[in-house]
């Protein structure tokens, strides 16, 4: 096994823990004020980012109250070529803010590592409108080196950036001159994951219980999560 690879990845999880807790630390603090509040956390992303709106919905140890914000034709399992040419459209990020209709207390949560398509950056944009916050799990350094097709990036349009620090091109495997690895969905879900535990500690702290999902595989999972069912179905009809 590559032991500079191995390296590479270590080293852009331990950038993350040192050059994004504080905005980690802000996003749980806007999460918790949202679902404090009633509010629910829109997750949306396009391509492979879709795997992080799996990973934040209906999710084991999770936040019961996501609801995923997509378009099936941004999936790439129902058509690749399709998925790449609808989020460079103009139009579809905004109509799916439209059709989930978000609203404060609600808050929307944009992954994209190029940030640079309409797709996430309308869906930033028209919550901003809407006054809804953004938290964008982004890369930076992704966002500089990629294609412009939209006008500006996702960061540029967010309420709090999770600057993952994944490279251009999404590989890190030669180090030398990469062309395989890709760590976007590492990355991510490792964000996502210290997010929750940060939110967690945030919640206990004021004495705040979270509504979280219980594995379904366990005893007594399917009635622990039989009150989400009933507190967020009308409002999560993806549940």
């Amino acid at each position: 096994m590559s032991e500079a690879t191995r390296d590479a990845i270590r080293g852009l999880l331990d950038k993350v823990d040192t050059s994004s807790a504080a905005a980690i630390t802000d996003a749980a603090e806007l999460v918790l004020e949202s679902v404090a509040a009633g509010g629910i956390v829109h997750v949306a992303g396009a391509g492979h980012s879709l795997v992080m709106v799996c990973e934040t919905f209906y999710r084991a140890g999770g936040l019961a109250a996501v609801r995923p914000v997509w378009d099936p034709a941004v999936l790439p399992l129902t058509g690749a070529r399709r998925s790449t040419r609808v989020e460079r459209e103009e139009g579809v990020g905004r109509e799916v803010v439209r059709a989930a209709a978000p609203a404060p207390p609600d808050i929307m949560v944009v992954f994209s590592t190029s940030g640079r398509n309409p797709y996430p950056v309308e869906i930033a944009q028209e919550c901003a409108h809407r006054g809804v916050p953004v938290i964008a799990v982004t890369s930076i350094a992704a966002s500089e080196r990629s294609t412009p097709r939209a006008n500006g990036s996702l960061a540029e349009h967010a309420t709090i950036v999770l600057d993952t620090g994944v490279p251009p091109g999404d590989i890190v495997h030669p180090p030398d001159a990469p062309r395989t690895s890709p760590v976007s969905t590492i990355l991510g879900a490792y964000v996502w994951s210290v997010l929750l535990a940060e939110l967690d500690e945030l919640a206990a702290a004021r004495g705040h219980t979270l509504p979280r999902w219980t594995s379904a595989n366990i005893p007594g999972g399917d009635e622990a999560n039989a009150e989400f069912m009933a507190r967020y179905g009308d409002r999560i009809p993806e549940l």
